[in-house]
């Protein structure tokens, strides 16, 4: 994977992580708070820092944060001020802008502005809680048109047989994108077609989020 430069505009809760994770994979990671805590906080954690007020757009271009390839602007609860700064990131020209927002009428206007990606991070956390609840060994939930989920399965009356015998794909239309056998902490990513699987394995699957609840492994 290519290192990737990402600004993110407001270093809170969820900038703060999201710049920490990004890091963590190995991406290169440009902070900005007009907060100095929250700066401080930051600095040892993401590749540099700025403190500074992200609605001056003279000082967003002095620091070039559109020369980065995504910009995330996550700042509070400030409609106006997180309108302001994605509408200077535009005319800036920064090539791909997400941001956060706190209500339908504010996705609604930045969808407007012509940014690239709108998410409200809530929405998103309750929908995943959701499915998970009511769906036990649900790792993640995709919401794509057919509804795609991701599942861990633990073998029980699929031991002994192998998974060509299973034909997953073809039967169910699933497929298994890791295993992990009983006892063992990392996953493997290439499953063997043509090896018994046992009691107490774990399968990783992937496909309709009804399919995957009919399963009986």
């Amino acid at each position: 994977m290519a290192v990737m430069q990402i600004g993110i505009i407001g270093l809170g809760k969820f900038g703060y992580y999201l710049g920490k994770n990004l890091m963590g994979m190995g991406h290169q990671v440009l902070g900005l708070d007009a907060d100095p805590e929250k700066v401080r906080n930051a600095q040892s954690v993401l590749t540099q820092v700025y403190q500074l007020e992200a609605s001056d757009k003279k000082a967003l271009e002095q620091i070039r944060v559109a020369d980065m390839a995504h910009v995330v602007v996550s700042v509070g609860h400030s409609m106006e001020a997180s309108i302001l700064i994605s509408l200077y990131l535009k005319e800036l020209g920064a090539p791909k802008i997400w941001v956060k927002a706190v209500s339908t009428d504010h996705e609604k206007i930045l969808r407007r502005i012509g940014v690239d990606e709108v998410f409200i991070p809530e929405r998103y956390a309750a929908k995943q809680l959701a499915h998970r609840l009511v769906n036990p060994g649900l790792i993640e939930f995709l919401p794509m048109d057919q509804q795609v989920a991701i599942k861990e399965l633990t073998v029980e009356a699929w031991a002994g047989k192998t998974l060509r015998q299973l034909a997953l794909t073809n039967t169910f239309g699933v497929q298994v994108i890791a295993y992990r056998l009983q006892g063992e902490k990392n996953y493997s990513y290439i499953p063997k077609a043509d090896e018994p699987l046992r009691q107490g394995d774990f399968l990783v699957v992937v496909g309709n989020e009804k399919k995957l609840g009919d399963l009986k492994p």
